[in-house]
């Protein structure tokens, strides 16, 4: 299987969130693999992501805004409707308010929205040890993945660094990792 299926002669839609972590920096990573993989990719970030993601850059890479925050009453909406979806990198903050129903921005708004339109969504931690200990944390992943979110996490995906350290450890990622799981939810939603 190569790229997802067009519809109606348009390129499916993927969105991208990302949050705030300093993997973020690398979200046009995955950005220009699912260009080639034949995705309109939007990059959608949380508050924190934004510090981190070079926005003019990704708006010049996507050809769409990097949205942060909900759109003001009776404001268009700038993106198109997503297709699929990948949280990467996702935190624990992120992970655990997701798993609890909250949507206090716009990415949250957005995978759970999605969540309840049968949209196939990805999610890629990327967290330290410690973090990823805490019992909400995990309780969440294990949520999300009952509810039918793919949920790439664990020592086999990405392996876990100890607190302080994640940017040594940003060149290991594999970006193209979230973007077949993405692929394979999209193809299996869409037969």
């Amino acid at each position: 299987m190569t790229g997802p299926r067009r519809t109606s002669g348009h390129l499916p839609v993927l969105y991208v969130i990302a949050c705030g972590s300093p993997l973020a920096r690398h979200v046009g990573r995955l950005v220009e693999l699912a260009q080639e993989d034949g995705w309109d990719v939007c990059v959608v970030t949380t508050p924190d992501g934004a510090k981190f993601v070079d926005r003019a850059a990704v708006a010049r890479q996507t050809g769409h805004p990097v949205r942060t925050h909900y759109k003001n009453p009776g404001d268009l909406d700038v993106l198109p409707p997503a297709d699929a979806m990948i949280v990467c990198p996702a935190t624990v903050n992120t992970v655990n308010k997701w798993a609890a129903g909250i949507t206090d921005t716009l990415a949250l708004g957005l995978l759970v929205e999605g969540q309840g339109l049968g949209v196939p969504l990805v999610a890629v931690p990327y967290t330290n040890t410690a973090m990823a200990r805490h019992p909400a944390f995990r309780a969440g992943l294990a949520r999300l993945a009952e509810w039918g979110v793919t949920v790439l996490f664990g020592d086999d995906v990405v392996p876990l660094h100890p607190p302080g350290t994640g940017e040594r450890h940003q060149h290991e990622f594999p970006w193209g990792l979230p973007l077949a799981a993405v692929r394979d939810r999209h193809y299996r939603a869409a037969a």
